[in-house]
């Protein structure tokens, strides 16, 4: 159990909002790969009353208001979302959610087993091949809330040794869309290498019409409450801002 000071609300709500968001960061760090049950207790008994705390001082309630603010390249750095782990060995360092201004963003995620091997294993591990695996959504803000629908999952078997970059994962996402584009059709959804049991849990997923709401978001941090669809329990992410210039 963590003796954790910072759920007492009389406190929080005299730490200033960097303070806050400084308490998240050093609580849900290296937990983002614990077991799915116990990080939604987390969040109950820990992380809540913060995001409470901090959801009351957004400044930009209304999701017009959000849409400048979300554009770039963002990592999760902790989240109850259950599909984000659906494949083994996923790289955090190497995940990102990328918003273009045209209406369109991507989850991009390299998942590559023995990744965090130390000395000459990590070297062995370089050498095999990583699954990065991409799925694009269309986003809009509609009656001041966000709508969001599922367009394509891609799919690419690429050498562990070659990190996917930012710059990497952006070019993928913007080749994609231009062929979604060109085609005027939803992307194509490619779902090879994988196991039967992935293949349906992913068909599911992208079959959803999933809900979004930002509980806190100012540029260069978002806490996202979702729901894969309306009847589903909500999850939480908290994610930061990478580097805008795609380096």
């Amino acid at each position: 159990m963590i003796n954790d000071p910072a759920s007492d609300t009389q406190q929080l709500s005299q730490n200033n909002t960097a303070e806050l968001k400084q308490k998240l960061l050093e609580l849900t760090r290296n937990r983002d790969f614990q077991p799915l049950k116990q990080k939604v207790q987390f969040y109950q008994e820990h992380l809540e009353p913060i995001v409470t705390e901090l959801s009351r001082r957004n400044s930009s309630l209304q999701a017009e208001d959000q849409v400048p603010l979300i554009l770039g390249v963002w990592t999760p750095i902790w989240t109850t979302i259950p599909f984000q782990d659906i494949l083994p060995g996923r790289v955090a360092e190497q995940s990102y959610q990328i918003f273009h201004d045209d209406g369109y963003y991507a989850n991009i995620a390299r998942y590559a087993p023995g990744s965090k091997l130390k000395g000459w294993l990590q070297k062995l591990a370089s050498v095999l091949l990583a699954f990065d695996l991409m799925i694009i959504q269309k986003y809009r803000v509609e009656n001041g809330r966000w709508q969001i629908e599922n367009i394509g999952i891609k799919q690419a078997l690429r050498w562990q040794g070659v990190a996917l970059t930012i710059s990497k994962a952006d070019a993928w996402f913007t080749k994609a869309m231009q062929s979604y584009c060109k085609a005027n059709t939803a992307t194509k959804i490619e779902l090879k290498n994988l196991d039967d049991s992935t293949v349906k849990k992913l068909k599911t997923s992208f079959g959803a019409t999933p809900q979004l709401e930002h509980l806190y978001i100012d540029r260069d941090f978002r806490i996202v409450k979702t729901r894969r669809e309306a009847k589903q329990r909500p999850s939480y992410t908290v994610a930061i801002r990478k580097n805008n210039n795609f380096t």
